[in-house]
Order: C-alpha cells, then structure tokens, then sequence
C-alpha cells in the first residue's frame, strides 16, 4: 500500500519527524509491506453493490497487526474503574464481580508513539483521535498519535459507511485544534 495523504493535526507531523523518526519509519515500512490486492476477498451483499469484489477490512487490519508485532509494537489497553456515584438512589448496579473489567484499548505503541489503524465507521476515527488518543497521553503512555485511514477511492471500494481521510481532514480542520488535543499525523493509504 502507499501513504496517499499526509495530514497534520496540532504539528503532528512535526512532531512525529523531529522525536520520532525511528518509529514514523517502522510506520512507513509497514504500510509498504502491506498488498491490498490479497485483501479484497469480500463479495457485497449490499443492494448498491450487490456481487461485487471488494476489501475486506478485518483481513485489511489483521495484516496490519501481524506487521506492527512483527516490529515490537504492542496492543496497549487501560483498565477503567467506572464512578459509581453518579447513579440515582432508585438505580441499584450489578456487582463488579458480575461485569466484564472494561477497558480501552490502542492498537499498536511503541516509543510513546500511539498508531490506530481504522476501515470501520466514521465516529471511530474521531474518537481515537479527539479522545481515545488523548487518555493514552493522559496515562502517559503516549505522546503523539498517528491514525492511519483510507482515502475516499480506496474506501469507495469497500462496505459502504466506511470512512476516508478527505472527509475526517475536513472536520479536523473545521473542529480546529483544543487545547486537550495531542499532535496527530493522519496518514490516507491507497492501494
């Protein structure tokens, strides 16, 4: 696959070049190793695309974890201790014991640099960026963030409601930059 797009959220980009080369480049090197063509194995059910070939991205993400382990990058997950005293006196909540111990998860660290690869919905791709990323920061655990997405022709070319870079840059840029935000490099891939 090939980089299509380089966005830069809050200097990520700058950021990610002057502290992070060495990782920025097991990033580029992944995403080179990756052939989308072995990738497009799904055949649509969708009314608008009905028989077609297109990519199948949980093979798409999986391919892309076997790379980043390949390389030492390693899932991170933070363990939530959710507040109780929130609840209303008429509201009783299952006892932790009977809940699952949730958490939240980023696909791949290393060195402080956190990478989120997304071809799922749109609202993923905002809530790593404008929050899952910015709680890693807060457990300092990572100090930059790159998301890596697809372009709007790569994208077209898979389930329908996945989301691309051109739509998530423009919101970024129309959002602006908080001052909570991290330095994201956004990274749109082709095939």
């Amino acid at each position: 696959m090939i980089i299509a797009g380089i966005y830069s959220f809050n200097s990520g980009l700058e950021v990610i070049e002057q502290n992070f080369s060495d990782e920025f480049n097991q990033v580029k090197n992944v995403i080179s190793r990756i052939d989308a063509k072995q990738h497009k194995t799904k055949i649509s059910q969708e009314k608008t695309m009905a028989g077609r070939m297109l990519y199948k991205p949980s093979s798409l993400n999986t391919a892309y974890r076997q790379e980043f382990e390949l390389m030492g990058w390693k899932k991170e997950k933070i363990y939530c201790e959710y507040p109780t005293r929130y609840y209303t006196d008429n509201y009783q909540p299952m006892t932790p014991e009977r809940q699952p111990r949730p958490y939240r998860e980023m696909d791949f660290v290393k060195g402080k640099v956190g990478v989120e690869v997304q071809f799922g919905k749109y609202a993923f791709m905002v809530y790593n960026v404008c929050a899952k990323m910015t709680i890693f920061h807060n457990q300092n655990i990572i100090d930059v963030g790159i998301e890596i997405v697809p372009i709007k022709e790569f994208a077209d070319m898979m389930s329908t409601g996945v989301s691309y870079f051109e739509q998530f840059v423009w919101d970024l840029e129309h959002r602006g930059v908080a001052n909570i935000d991290i330095p994201v490099l956004v990274l749109g891939l082709a095939e």
